[in-house]
């Protein structure tokens, strides 16, 4: 598009998948959920709902003509359920109609018996009964038994974190039509079209080669609709493929937050050890990730849990264990972080409680063990670059920091009572699957000046396709309004990673870049030799040809017009894959970024001691954030992640009952940030980095790492609603911290300053 997506947002002339009209002579597709998580299909009759007025299919296991196989890292993943059903809201049929009332209608025409069995929900369950995914994974350095034989403060604790729902404005969805000749043609609204693309030949018995995926934007994904929407594109592909009819599925909010994975729960135990100045000797720490019933992407998500044990901290002995559980649950899947904010809360928890014993201010801890330049991660890699120290700083000078808190630590006690935080953050940029990161880039001039792209990157409200205009438009010398983003479509550009891991601009944004290098390059030396000059003398700036700083009398248009008209070459297609980057998973040793993003963030709450509410008075942070491509879209970037954080950690609760059945899977029931969870102030400056030869224009990624600065929301609530507690007349020692359980609702606030279930 030439136009920026904020201004089509705002004329409300942004299309999605829904808005375009359905194509003639569609069929609308509804499914049959499992109603309960467990048990084995004893009947299965789906007569009546073929005999329903304007069905024309009713599809289930033994009818698909491909594999029943959707699982992206295991073939653990049926597209509908066979014989048993592992978790509530499981396909088991779908219907194909005229209509989508009638659908839905023969949908509960349909009869089905579940003898059911008791569901496994908790991942400690799940892991004593050997119900693992994949095998145990272990990272080490030093050796800890050793170590904490050396600490004079070692510390064991327990954490709990909940799910999240993506909540996404688009739900999931995709519409299928019949290609001339045979094959399929899928509008899906997915982070990877190559992965919908597979997914969809696997179930349908055809080659790649006769599957196209287009994608124009996204409302949303978050991770989501990263190997999620694979199902609801495979369901309305294989319709269409057995109907050869159009086919559109799409499900309503209440179907999408009830069937779909959200963000993994955690389970944890860590034990920390220090000396006693405060620095980290030794930490271990045990994962028990609640996977759900299949792989989906638990396993990569875990590995990153793993990469991020110690946060934004350099401990030298280090043993953290993680275990995949398999669950009646819903499968769970990525989600903005990728594991990393499970594994940053758990040591941050571990300090805080570490600090209180130790008797220090747990800043003066954080501050004291923050990775510094050489110093080593757990998996062999070190922290070249490192602006931990940096943005710490900064942030302690240009807020005022120790005033404030000095201000806070000597407040008289009010029913109202002020806490604060700080959350130091250190994020990898990179897929951790090494194969993931490449991506290719197709770009076209047209022969009046105008410039095409297409890309494997996906919009989403991220702002991907503007940076991407902003590189081209840069290297090309010309006015970012000659550039147009095509929708990603497998047919221009193959084999496609998903848009995530925040690598969307990095490596589509490089690809590009190399591709837009190709033709400036051509067109400087097409017009040095024809106006018999050197082309190292020669530019293009804002449109214009320049020779040694000033203007040779040849305009952008002129000059295309002119190459075209020699035959010069046009356009160009490039490759790019992330150089220096390796995983050994024997030794669980490598380098498996092409670098870190750096930060931290100051918060101050208010808790109200009487009613247990709370506000988020102040977020303050210092963001590593290089030489930003687009300051404003990466602005919007770090406010957006941060109050995701807040979200996934104080309101947003996903509940389930004893069957495994959600019971706050709608947006009446389940509490999404609103205004009223904005923190008053949010101020941020970036940090410009030095030279960093891994990023795209010396700029670096900014999708998930903000998400992790909502933590210091959290950890600022415990701290008032501790205080509150030490200033009663009778407090309970460490009632307050026992453990640490998130999200922190109003009523586990109300747990903390009443420890001792007085009225």
């Amino acid at each position: 598009m030439s136009a920026r997506d904020p201004e089509l947002h705002v004329q409300a002339k942004s299309v999605y998948l829904d808005d375009s009209p359905d194509p003639p002579n569609c069929l609308y597709c509804s499914v049959l959920f499992s109603p309960i998580a467990r048990g084995r299909i004893s009947r299965l009759d789906m007569r009546a709902a073929r005999e329903t007025g304007g069905v024309r299919l009713v599809l289930a296991a033994e009818g698909i003509p491909g594999e029943n196989q959707i699982g992206t890292l295991l073939p653990d993943e049926p597209l509908l359920a066979h014989s048993e059903v592992t978790f509530a809201g499981q396909p088991i049929a779908a219907v194909y109609a005229e209509t989508e009332r009638a659908a839905r209608a023969a949908v509960g025409r349909i009869e089905l018996e579940i003898d059911a069995e008791k569901p496994v929900l908790d991942p400690r369950e799940a892991f004593e009964r050997g119900e693992l995914i994949t095998p145990l994974r272990t990272f080490q350095m030093g050796d800890t038994k050793d170590a904490f034989s050396r600490c004079s403060v070692v510390v064991s604790g327990r954490t709990e974190t909940g799910a999240q729902e993506h909540f996404y404005l688009e739900g999931q969805g995709a519409i299928a039509l019949p290609r001339e000749g045979g094959g399929l043609f899928i509008r899906s609204s997915t982070q990877s079209p190559t992965g919908v693309q597979k997914s969809v030949a696997r179930v349908c018995a055809l080659t790649m080669n006769e599957v196209e995926v287009d994608v124009g934007r996204l409302g949303g994904g978050f991770g989501g609709k990263e190997v999620q929407a694979n199902q609801w594109a495979a369901l309305a592909g294989v319709g269409c493929l057995l109907t050869g009819r159009p086919v559109k599925l799409l499900l309503k909010r209440s179907e999408d937050m009830r069937v779909t994975g959200k963000r993994h729960p955690y389970s944890a135990d860590y034990k920390i050890g220090l000396d006693s100045s405060g620095r980290i000797i030794a930490y271990e720490a045990m994962y028990y990730q609640n996977s759900g019933a299949t792989a989906d992407l638990s396993p990569s998500i875990l590995e990153r849990t793993l990469f991020h044990s110690t946060g934004s901290y350099f401990v030298p002995n280090v043993r953290v264990s993680g275990a995949c559980c398999r669950t009646n649950l819903p499968p769970f899947t990525a989600f903005r972080g990728f594991g990393g904010p499970q594994a940053m809360f758990v040591i941050e928890a571990a300090l805080h409680e570490a600090a209180k014993r130790i008797g220090l201010p747990v800043e003066r801890l954080q501050r004291l063990n923050l990775i510094a330049d050489g110093q080593t991660f757990p998996y062999g890699m070190p922290a070249n670059g490192s602006r931990a120290a940096a943005c710490w700083d900064r942030a302690f000078e240009k807020y005022g920091i120790e005033e404030r808190i000095a201000k806070i630590s000597n407040q008289s006690a009010t029913r109202m009572q002020s806490g604060y935080a700080l959350m130091p953050i250190c994020f990898g940029i990179s897929f951790t699957s090494m194969t993931l990161n490449q991506a290719r880039a197709l770009v076209h001039v047209y022969h009046d000046g105008s410039v095409g792209v297409s890309t494997g990157a996906v919009e989403m409200g991220q702002g991907v396709n503007q940076k991407i205009v902003d590189v081209v438009a840069a290297c090309l010398g010309i006015r970012r309004t000659k550039v147009r983003i095509e929708t990603t479509n497998t047919t221009r550009v193959a084999n496609t990673s998903p848009t995530a891991a925040s690598t969307g601009t990095d490596l589509n944004g490089r690809a590009a870049l190399l591709a837009c290098e190709q033709i400036r390059k051509r067109l400087l030396a097409f017009a040095a030799s024809t106006s018999k000059t050197c082309v190292e003398k020669l530019t293009i700036e804002d449109g214009e040809v320049y020779d040694l700083g000033k203007p040779a009398g040849l305009s952008w248009e002129q000059l295309i017009g002119r190459a075209y008209g020699a035959r010069v070459h046009l356009s160009a297609e490039a490759h790019y894959a992330t150089p220096g980057i390796y995983f050994d998973s024997k030794t669980e040793k490598g380098v498996p970024f092409a670098y870190h993003v750096y930060g931290t963030a100051y918060a101050e709450v208010t808790i109200d001691r009487l009613l247990g509410t709370y506000r988020i008075d102040r977020v303050q942070i210092v963001h590593d954030g290089g030489a930003n491509v687009d300051r404003l879209i990466d602005r919007g970037q770090v406010e957006g992640g941060l109050l995701q954080g807040i979200g996934w950690l104080t309101g947003e609760e996903m509940i389930y009952d004893s069957a495994g059945r959600p019971l706050t899977a709608t947006a009446g029931t389940y509490k999404v940030p609103d205004l009223f969870s904005t923190p008053s102030v949010v101020e941020i400056e970036f940090l410009e980095s030095e030279v960093e030869p891994a990023t795209l224009l010396n700029a670096k990624a900014v999708g998930e790492p903000p998400f992790m600065y909502g933590i210091a929301a959290y950890f600022a609530l415990r701290k008032a609603a501790e205080g509150a507690v030490a200033q009663t007349a009778e407090p309970v020692a460490d009632a307050a911290c026992a453990g640490h359980r998130a999200p922190l609702t109003p009523e586990r606030v109300m747990e903390l300053l009443n420890p001792q279930g007085q009225d």
